[in-house]
């Protein structure tokens, strides 16, 4: 049997998978390819996905699929997540929010929210109904989360929010967002002030501003977010007060995780389409694919790309074993986003001056990747967690 090759590894199976993981990825992708891949240069266009498309995958039972059965979701392992992540990222990272939405904040509701809560949002999540959005960034306090400025005052039985908040994913269809607020603004240290508050769409006092305009992924709807004297019921805290650092930092590593997954989807994707583009293009009466230089610039990257893939699965494994990783996490999470980016740049390379049109798939690519690097904690950030965690 021959062996199977990186420009094959969306058609391999994972370490993890079951068949229930096969026919998800399966039913996923066939969804996928009608119902957004014909739609998503619009979308783009547009700067948004249209909200029709969240009730779809929920009826199909493609987000929060990890959920308890009691709240109408099917209860299984991170391995789903991990399906929906490469899934929709291998068509685009404008699509993003869907895994946000499922594998980052809903993970926030489930592990620290009460049963009333869970009752009352839970369901919504998995069906589409309701869309989730976290509000941790502020204009002034981005990886210093400590330094968030936002405040919560308690007023009797309600909290009085005022601050600002930038960068939120989902920002304009969210129905419910996590905010990071100080419930404690003279807390030493700071952190230990933080709470989280859940805020529903019609809070008096929230309004959204501008969805911003990005370099790349533009289909995803980010925006900004705005409490002047938001009054929400003390209900809506989440967990305790005072923790929501502390279950913020809990959820980190499968933020990070997920960020690596899209990472490690997008460079399979952007290799697997240049190297068809490679053997089709001429130049000087060959196919370019011939000449050495292009032969090597593909060896390399089909090096990196495995590496990614075999450092990520067994990270996946792990995780889903509810190991500790948050060391290889950080590493993962930096190393793949870094070579994702080199893997886009030198595919636009070999594309040559049609890498630069935007009829061709690689030039948005190129615009998306970089944040990857950014978000869920830069990688500057993540290798100051490797040196501590490695005790230097």
């Amino acid at each position: 049997m021959a062996e199977t090759t990186i420009l094959e590894v969306q058609k391999e199976d994972r370490p993890y998978f079951t068949e229930e993981h096969r026919m998800f990825r399966e039913s996923l992708r066939k969804f996928l390819e009608k119902e957004v891949v014909p739609n998503f240069n619009q979308w783009e266009k547009d700067g948004i996905i249209p909200r029709s498309v969240w009730t779809k995958m929920g009826e199909k039972g493609f987000l929060c699929p990890w959920v308890d059965e009691k709240y109408g979701g099917m209860g299984v392992n991170f391995g789903f997540a991990a399906i929906l992540g490469e899934e929709i990222w291998r068509i685009g990272a404008g699509l993003s929010g869907f895994g946000t939405h499922s594998n980052i904040i809903v993970p926030y509701i489930d592990s620290f929210g009460t049963e009333e809560q869970k009752r009352k949002y839970l369901p919504g999540c998995v069906n589409g109904d309701i869309v989730t959005a976290v509000a941790m960034t502020e204009p002034g306090a981005g990886s210093d989360l400590a330094g968030i400025s936002t405040t919560a005052v308690r007023d009797g039985d309600h909290y009085i929010i005022n601050g600002q908040k930038t960068f939120i994913t989902n920002g304009i269809h969210s129905d419910l967002i996590i905010v990071a607020c100080k419930t404690d603004p003279k807390a030493n240290p700071a952190h230990r002030g933080i709470s989280l508050i859940l805020v529903e769409r019609d809070t008096p006092g929230f309004s959204r501003g501008r969805k911003l305009d990005k370099v790349g992924m533009h289909s995803q709807d980010t925006a900004e977010l705005i409490f002047e004297d938001a009054k929400v019921p003390v209900s809506n805290l989440l967990g305790e007060e005072g923790k929501g650092f502390y279950y913020l930092m809990t959820k980190l590593q499968q933020e990070r995780l997920v960020c690596a997954i899209n990472a490690q989807s997008a460079a399979e994707d952007m290799l697997q389409m240049t190297a068809k583009y490679v053997k089709e293009r001429e130049a000087f009466g060959r196919p370019i694919s011939k000449f050495q230089n292009t032969q090597f610039k593909i060896a390399e990257m089909a090096t990196e790309v495995q590496i990614g893939r075999t450092f990520l699965d067994d990270l996946i494994m792990r995780h889903i074993n509810k190991e500790d990783i948050v060391t290889k996490v950080s590493m993962a999470k930096m190393w793949i986003t870094d070579m994702a980016k080199r893997v886009a740049g030198e595919c636009m390379q070999l594309h040559g001056g049609y890498g630069y049109m935007e009829e061709y798939e690689i030039a948005r690519r190129y615009r998306d990747i970089p944040v990857t690097s950014i978000f869920a904690g830069s990688n500057e950030i993540m290798k100051v967690i490797i040196s501590k965690n490695l005790n230097l």
